[in-house]
């Protein structure tokens, strides 16, 4: 694309409409029904290689060895379809960013909560993996926000922002390795070995846009005031990463998030983020949430256009 000046403009150029192409028509289900969505053929084939691999005594070898060989081919195939022209890029880039399905998945939990509980419990599992059965309204909406806030992270400002590092390669390898996170980089038996390589990728790469994420939600809401307190409420959290956007959330919403929930019937003590913040939530502080994701994507892209300009 001629020098790196030029390249970042015309990548900016190609992500400022690929974001606005993603909010405008979100994940059309009449396409998907058709056809596998790029992600799923992804989970596909690490699910595929986890069967082959994630066996006998050189597990986290072999797991290291399958994150360096989708890295690689996460590259090469991003650098073949550039080739093909920006429009097939740019198609590629708006079916990668999740800010419309974020929205519609998270606003569907705080719909169906006024309908009732049990709706909203039904709802929020779809986009959680802890167990909902028990939950009341306000962990339902705890859930939610933190879905919301998270997901922002890692499926639409960590995308866009390797786009505008490293192009269509960047942005299929962090796709890549965020979808080998998801499926295989637990602290499981199974996984503890296999899924070391995943996970541990998966927090560098997510490490700058947790941080620029938080960042949006603290500027597009009460400014950076308030940044040493999410900046100590980050180090509440579990991950290395989650905690920055969920404690800039927390923070916007006026409300305490995460703390205990329990995963395959085990109640785990995890501590709040804000824990001065509200605890009794409910539909309209997911309501809240989502108008907080369109204003921080609102500031990404405003960003983004800058970048494209100048």
């Amino acid at each position: 694309m001629g020098t790196i000046g030029e390249r970042v403009v015309n990548t900016a150029c190609i992500l400022a409409l690929a974001m606005v192409l993603d909010a405008t028509l979100g994940e059309p289900d009449w396409i998907w029904r058709r056809v596998p969505h790029p992600a799923v053929l992804m989970g596909r084939l690490i699910g595929w290689a986890e069967t082959q691999l994630n066996s006998g005594s050189a597990r986290r070898l072999n797991g290291c060895l399958l994150i360096a060989a989708l890295v690689l081919g996460g590259w090469a195939l991003g650098n073949i379809i550039s080739a093909l022209g920006w429009i097939l890029e740019l198609l590629l880039v708006a079916i990668l960013l999740a800010q419309r399905s974020l929205v519609d998945h998270v606003r569907a939990v705080g719909d169906a909560l006024r309908i009732s509980l049990g709706d909203g419990r039904r709802a929020v599992a779809r986009i959680v993996s802890r167990d909902t059965a028990h939950m009341d309204a306000s962990a339902v909406t705890r859930s939610a926000i933190e879905s919301a806030a998270e997901n922002m992270s890692d499926g639409v400002i960590a995308p866009a922002f390797w786009f505008l590092i490293g192009g269509l390669p960047g942005l299929l390898v962090y796709k890549i390795v965020n979808t080998a996170d998801s499926m295989i980089g637990y602290r499981t038996p199974r996984f503890a070995a296999f899924g070391w390589a995943a996970a541990r990728l998966d927090d560098v790469l997510n490490w700058a846009p947790a941080r620029l994420t938080a960042l949006l939600i603290a500027a597009t809401h009460h400014g950076l005031s308030g940044w040493n307190v999410i900046r100590s409420d980050a180090k509440l959290h579990r991950s290395p990463n989650a905690g920055w956007p969920e404690a800039a959330m927390a923070r916007a919403l006026d409300s305490a998030i995460a703390g205990p929930r329990a995963y395959d019937g085990t109640l785990r003590d995890f501590p709040f983020v804000n824990p001065n913040g509200r605890k009794v939530l409910g539909p309209d502080d997911i309501d809240a949430a989502c108008t907080a994701l369109w204003r921080s994507w609102t500031g990404f892209l405003i960003i983004v256009i800058i970048l494209s300009v100048f």
